[in-house]
């Protein structure tokens, strides 16, 4: 699936699961479990849970995603 295709919102990370999965609740309430993108690892960024993070979610399967990015304190989502 393209990265285009992908639903984006943000949330905060709750939990860090095994195999590199974190579960993640969105703004809109929903939990969401997620693993990092291939462009984050390849740059070895770091996600510790209270970060606030960029989700795509899986329009075939919502309780799906890859986090796409991590915001800092205070910025708001990129477009």
């Amino acid at each position: 699936m393209a990265r285009d295709d992908l639903i984006q919102a943000t949330g905060t990370v709750e939990k860090i699961l095994g195999g590199g999965r974190y579960r993640i609740e969105l703004d809109t309430g929903q939990e969401v479990t997620a693993q990092l993108s291939g462009r984050m690892r390849r740059f070895r960024i770091r996600v510790i849970p209270g970060d606030r993070v960029q989700v795509g979610v899986s329009p075939y399967d919502p309780s799906h995603g890859f986090i796409t990015f991590r915001l800092r304190e205070g910025q708001n989502a990129p477009r």
